[in-house]
């Protein structure tokens, strides 16, 4: 059994942005910060998204980020791909209780995906 816990939280959409961040841990001690924001633009729904090494330290030069653009939703489900990759990224409500992001790459045609994340509600 890992140690490694991941921990993630978003605030309600106000107006055309909605915020979230992660926190990544390994035992007792910080890994990874990230803070998403999904942001309506004139290309449409996009998510940016910054990281942190402990003591908020960026892994992206100040001004850049990942962006990843709208591709489609469903009920429980919207898929977003990264600016210029071959990388999707799908959020999923899988149950009242559970939420899910997956990643997937194109391969032979096809989008293959994987669990990347599964968030469970803390009662």
């Amino acid at each position: 059994m890992s140690d490694r816990t991941v921990e993630g939280e978003w605030m309600p959409q106000d107006g055309d942005n909605m915020l979230g961040f992660m926190r990544m841990m390994s035992g007792n001690k910080a890994s990874m910060y990230e803070l998403l924001a999904y942001e309506q633009s004139e290309q449409g729904l996009v998510s940016r998204v910054k990281h942190f090494k402990p003591g908020m330290i960026g892994m992206e030069e100040k001004e850049k980020f990942d962006q990843y653009n709208f591709v489609e939703a469903s009920k429980g489900k919207v898929v977003l791909q990264k600016q210029g990759e071959d990388l999707r990224i799908i959020y999923e409500k899988r149950s009242n209780d559970q939420f899910a992001i997956m990643r997937g790459n194109l391969a032979e045609g096809k989008w293959a995906f994987k669990d990347l994340f599964v968030f469970n509600r803390v009662k």
